[in-house]
């Protein structure tokens, strides 16, 4: 046996056998639901509860996010679709067609959160178009459908990864 496979054995490449990819996974899925519209979740709360200054702090912050995402959107949206679909689709060609597991486990990252960020800049179109009414509604139903996609996602990537694990071998 030589030095590589050892390494190999010892450090399992494999994607979906991999811890680290997991912990990514629960991390990417709990920094999006916390930070709606790149506002944190508590400030919003806080916001609801006490009002005032934390009111205000947060109609500046929902302000300035939806600017920069709408002009993000404005600007680039044509092209960062395209780029964002062509990646998907290669991604998915080379990961379920041709059996890339690491393709495959980028994909079921990407692909879910591709449609949050889209949701994102139609809650912020929303949001700007009500300027600020229903501020909280909105931004309450964008985090609890990204809850949902997420658990979907985390769902659908577990039994992927389970089904891989056992049809190759982890062990």
């Amino acid at each position: 046996m030589d030095w590589y496979e050892t390494v190999f054995e010892l450090i399992d490449m494999r994607s979906f056998s991999n811890l680290w990819y997991w912990i990514a996974l629960a991390v990417m899925w709990s920094t999006s639901s916390h930070f709606v519209l790149g506002v944190p979740w508590d400030l919003v709360q806080r916001a609801k509860r006490n009002g005032g200054e934390a009111e205000a702090d947060l109609h500046d912050m929902v302000r300035v996010n939806v600017n920069r995402i709408l002009y993000i959107a404005d600007q680039a949206g044509l092209w960062l679709i395209g780029i964002v679909f062509f990646t998907l689709t290669s991604l998915a060609i080379i990961g379920f067609w041709y059996g890339s597991e690491f393709s495959q486990a980028v994909f079921l990252l990407a692909a879910p959160m591709s449609i949050v960020l889209g949701l994102g800049v139609r809650c912020a179109r929303g949001i700007r178009a009500a300027d600020g009414d229903g501020l909280y509604d909105r931004m309450h139903r964008h985090r609890f459908t990204t809850q949902v996609i997420g658990m979907l996602s985390i769902f659908v990537t577990a039994m992927w990864g389970m089904f891989q694990n056992l049809s190759i071998g982890a062990i």
